[in-house]
C-alpha cells in the first residue's frame, strides 16, 4: 500500500476517533446539552440517563454554574429579582416538565431579603413524554437573572436529544437525584414538622407565629412565607427550645398598596429550613382564638375532662337525639317488672357500647391525623355511603317496632330495635334483651348523636384534636361517659326502671309511635342524601327501602329462603346502587362557601371579606351549617329565622355570610380549623367591636347572638 494511503487512513481513524463522542450513541455525552455560556454564570440541560426507557418520567436538570459572590433566584425571589422560566415549546414528544426547587438561602442585602443559589445548583425537572418509549427531543428556552451587586438578565435555548431504549443511567443522574433530595416535602425524611401557625399582632401590624421541630438539634432555622400580592415577611426572630428541638419563628408582615384585604384568611405557603433540609406546608392565616370556657379554664385537660363529661351528658338533650331516645325508652319499657339484676346487667351493657363506639371514634381522628386528613365532629355523614347503610339500619328498626316482621330477629338486632324479634312482641321480655342487643343500643345511639353539638362538647373536642393521641382518647371517652351516665343511673339504681308496668298491649300501641318516629329519622337521612348524591339518587333509595318494608309486611305470603333472599338483594341495593347512581348522574357541586345555603340575604362565607366589610364599619354574622346538623337547622328555625334576630341580620348594617359543611370541603375545614373547632354549629360575630371575631356557643338563643351583634356594632 501506498505511504500517501497509509496516511490517509491513519488520518482518518484519528478524526474518526475524536468525533466519535459528537456522534452515534454517545453514552456519556448524550445525557447533557452543551454548556450555554453567559456573563458571570454557566448553565446547560442533563439527563438521569441516556434514552427515553419506559417509565414514562424523564428526570432532567437545569445545572447553573455561577461565578463567585453571584445568585440566581428561587421560585419566590424576595424583595426583589425573579425565578428561572423555561420554555418549552420547541420541544418534541413532550407532554409537560415541571420544575422544582432544592432548599434555597437567603440573601441579606441593603435590608432586602432575597431567595436563592449561589456557586453552583441543579434545578431539578420532572418530564412526560406524550408518547412513553418513544425519542424526545427537548428544547428549552431557559430565562433568567444573575445578580451580585448588579443584576444581568439573559437568556438562551437549550437543546437535547433523547433517543429511544432502555434508559441506562447516566453520569448526571447523582447530580439530579441530589438536587431531588433536597426539594422540600412534608418534612418527614427531613426530620422536620409543623407543629403550629397562627397570626398574633393586630389586623393592620400582624405577625406570623411558626414552631417546628426537628429530629435532631437546628442548626440554623430559617423560615420562608409565600403569601398574597402586597405582602412581605422579615427576616425571622429565632428562639430555641427543647435542647435546641425546637423552633419558634416570628416574622412582622408590612404589606404595601397593592395588598387586598387583610392577611386573615389568605392562604399561605410555609418553607421551614435548616441548611439543607426544608419542609413545606400550605396554612390559612388565622388569628388564634381561644373558646370563651378554655381562656377561663387555661385548657388544662383536668377542666376538659369534666367539660367533656358534661357535655355528654347534655347531649341526651339534644334535639337530634329522638330516635336514640325511642331506642332507649324501648329498651327501659322492656325492663318493666324485671329483676333487679337483669336491669343493672343490661344497662350496664348499653353504656359499654357508648363508650366503645367513641372510642372507636377516637381511634378514627386519630387515624385521620395521621394521615394528614381533615377530622371533626359528625364528619361521617358527609359519605354517601355511611348515610344510605344508616338509612337502611333505621328502616329495618322502624319495620320491626312497626309489627311488620313475620320472621325472627337475629338476637342482637332485636334487642337492639327493642323487641324481641317478633312482629307481635312476644318476646319482648326474652330473647330480645340480650346482652349483645342492648351493647349494640349504645353503639347505635353514638352514631345517630353524633351530627349535633351539645354545649361544652365542641370546646372538649377543638381541645382534644389540637392535641395529641393521650388527649383524644381521654376527651372522647369523658364525652361517651357522659352520654351513658343515664344508663349508668339506672344501673346503680335500678328500681327505677323496675317500677314501670309490665310490658303489655299498651306496648304495642308505644312501639307502633316510635317506629314512626324512627321512619320519619329515615326520611331525614335521605335529605341528607339528596344532597350529597342528588334527588333522583336519594329517591332510588327511597323506593329500594320502601321495597324492604313492604317486602317485610306481604312476608307470610314468601317462603323464608324467598324472603330472606329478596331482603337482602333489596337492602345491597339501597346502600349501594343510590351512591354509585348519584356518583355518575349528579353535576358536579358547587364550592360549599358559595352553596345554595348562601340564598336570601346570606352571602357565600367569604373569610378575605370580612376584614374589609369590619373596617368599613358593618358587623359580619358567620354561620357553618350542614344538612346533617340537626343542631343548625334547630337553631335556624328557632332563633335566626325568627323574629327581632331575622330582622336584624336581614338589615343593612349586618352581612351575613353563610358556608354549608354538608359536603366535604377543605375551605370549611381550614375555616373552622382557624378558630380551634372541630364540628359545627359554628357561629361568629365581627364588627368594629369585635374585630377579631365573637364565637357564640353550639346552641343559639335570641338573647346571646342580640347581645353579640351590639357589641360588634360597637353599642
Amino acid at each position: 500500500m501506498p505511504l500517501r494511503a497509509v496516511r490517509f487512513l491513519a488520518l482518518s481513524g484519528l478524526v474518526c476517533a475524536l468525533l466519535s463522542p459528537l456522534g452515534g450513541a454517545r453514552p456519556a455525552q448524550a445525557a447533557a446539552s452543551d454548556w450555554l455560556d453567559h456573563d458571570h454564570a454557566q448553565l446547560r440541560l442533563i439527563a438521569a440517563s441516556d434514552s427515553v426507557g419506559e417509565t414514562g418520567e424523564l428526570r432532567l436538570g437545569l445545572h447553573f454554574k455561577l461565578q463567585p459572590g453571584w445568585k440566581i433566584y428561587w421560585r419566590s425571589p424576595g424583595d426583589a429579582g425573579y425565578p428561572p422560566a423555561i420554555d418549552w415549546q420547541g420541544s418534541g414528544n413532550l407532554a409537560g416538565a415541571d420544575l422544582q426547587w432544592p432548599v434555597p438561602h437567603r440573601f441579606s442585602l441593603f435590608g432586602l431579603e432575597t431567595f436563592g443559589y449561589g456557586d453552583e445548583v441543579v434545578l431539578p425537572i420532572a418530564a412526560r413524554p406524550e408518547r412513553p418509549g418513544e425519542a424526545v427531543a427537548l428544547s428549552a428556552e431557559v430565562s433568567y437573572l444573575v445578580c451580585s451587586d448588579i443584576c444581568v438578565p439573559h437568556d438562551g435555548t437549550l437543546g437535547l436529544d433523547l433517543p429511544a431504549g432502555p434508559g441506562a443511567p447516566a453520569r448526571h443522574a447523582f447530580l439530579i437525584d441530589q438536587a431531588r433530595s433536597l426539594v422540600p416535602g412534608l418534612g418527614a425524611e427531613a426530620g422536620l414538622t409543623l407543629e403550629r401557625a397562627l397570626l398574633t399582632g393586630s389586623t393592620e401590624e400582624p405577625v406570623l407565629e411558626v414552631v417546628a421541630r426537628s429530629d435532631i438539634p437546628f442548626e440554623a432555622p430559617d423560615l420562608l412565607v409565600e403569601g398574597p400580592p402586597g405582602y412581605f415577611f422579615a427576616k425571622p426572630e429565632v428562639r430555641l427550645g427543647d435542647g435546641g428541638k425546637r423552633a419558634e419563628l416570628g416574622l412582622p408582615a408590612t404589606r404595601s398598596s397593592l395588598a387586598k384585604g387583610v392577611l386573615e384568611g389568605k392562604r399561605l405557603t410555609l418553607t421551614v429550613t435548616d441548611g439543607r433540609r426544608g419542609l413545606e406546608s400550605e396554612f390559612i392565616a388565622r388569628y388564634e382564638r381561644v373558646p370563651p370556657l378554655a381562656a377561663l379554664t387555661g385548657g388544662s385537660l383536668l377542666v376538659m375532662l369534666g367539660l367533656a363529661l358534661l357535655g355528654g351528658l347534655i347531649l341526651n338533650l339534644m334535639p337530634c337525639v329522638l330516635p336514640v331516645l325511642s331506642i332507649k325508652l324501648l329498651s327501659v319499657v322492656g325492663h318493666g317488672g324485671r329483676e333487679r339484676r337483669a336491669i343493672r346487667v343490661s344497662f350496664l351493657a348499653s353504656a359499654a357500647g357508648i363508650l366503645f363506639s367513641f372510642l372507636v371514634l377516637a381511634g378514627g381522628a386519630l387515624a385521620l391525623k395521621a394521615a394528614g386528613l381533615a377530622v371533626g365532629w359528625g364528619i361521617q355523614y358527609q359519605q354517601p355511603l355511611f348515610l344510605s347503610a344508616m338509612a337502611l339500619v333505621v328502616t329495618l328498626f322502624a319495620c320491626n317496632l312497626l309489627g311488620w316482621f313475620e320472621i325472627p330477629l337475629p338476637a342482637w338486632l332485636g334487642g337492639l330495635a327493642g323487641t324481641g324479634g317478633s312482629a307481635g312482641g312476644g318476646n319482648a321480655g326474652r330473647g330480645g334483651h340480650s346482652l349483645g342487643g342492648h351493647f349494640a343500643t349504645g353503639a347505635f345511639a353514638t352514631l345517630l348523636a353524633t351530627p349535633c353539638s351539645a354545649p361544652f362538647l365542641g370546646t372538649a373536642v377543638s381541645f382534644a384534636l389540637a392535641r395529641g393521641p393521650l388527649e383524644i382518647l381521654m376527651i372522647f371517652g369523658a364525652l361517651g361517659l357522659g352520654l351513658a351516665l343515664p344508663y349508668l343511673a339506672v344501673a346503680a339504681v335500678p328500681g327505677l326502671a323496675a317500677r314501670l308496668p309490665r310490658p303489655g298491649p299498651w306496648m304495642v300501641v308505644l312501639r307502633r309511635i316510635l317506629g314512626l318516629a324512627l321512619a320519619g329519622t329515615a326520611v331525614w337521612l335521605l335529605t341528607v342524601l339528596a344532597a350529597q348524591v342528588g334527588v333522583a339518587a336519594a329517591v332510588l333509595a327511597g323506593v329500594l327501602l320502601l321495597g324492604v318494608g313492604l317486602l317485610f309486611l306481604l312476608g307470610g305470603r314468601l317462603r323464608g329462603s324467598v324472603l330472606a333472599a329478596s331482603v337482602s338483594a333489596l337492602a345491597l341495593a339501597a346502600v349501594a346502587l343510590p351512591v354509585g347512581f348519584g356518583a355518575t348522574a349528579r353535576p358536579e357541586p358547587a364550592p360549599a362557601t358559595a352553596s345554595a345555603a348562601a340564598a336570601g340575604h346570606w352571602r357565600p362565607l367569604d373569610p378575605a371579606e370580612i376584614g374589609r366589610l369590619v373596617a368599613a364599619g358593618k358587623v359580619v354574622f358567620v354561620d357553618i351549617t350542614a344538612d346533617w346538623c340537626i343542631t343548625c337547622q334547630v337553631n335556624k328555625k328557632l332563633v335566626l329565622e325568627r323574629g327581632e334576630v331575622a330582622e336584624r341580620l336581614d338589615s343593612d348594617a349586618v352581612v351575613t355570610m353563610r358556608g354549608d359543611w354538608t359536603l366535604p370541603s377543605d375551605e370549611i375545614t381550614d375555616y373552622l380549623t382557624g378558630y380551634g373547632r372541630y364540628g359545627i354549629p359554628f357561629n361568629a360575630v365581627f364588627g368594629p367591636g369585635a374585630p377579631d371575631g365573637q364565637l357564640l356557643p353550639e346552641l343559639l338563643t335570641v338573647e346571646t347572638v342580640l347581645e353579640a351583634l351590639d357589641a360588634a356594632a360597637g353599642g
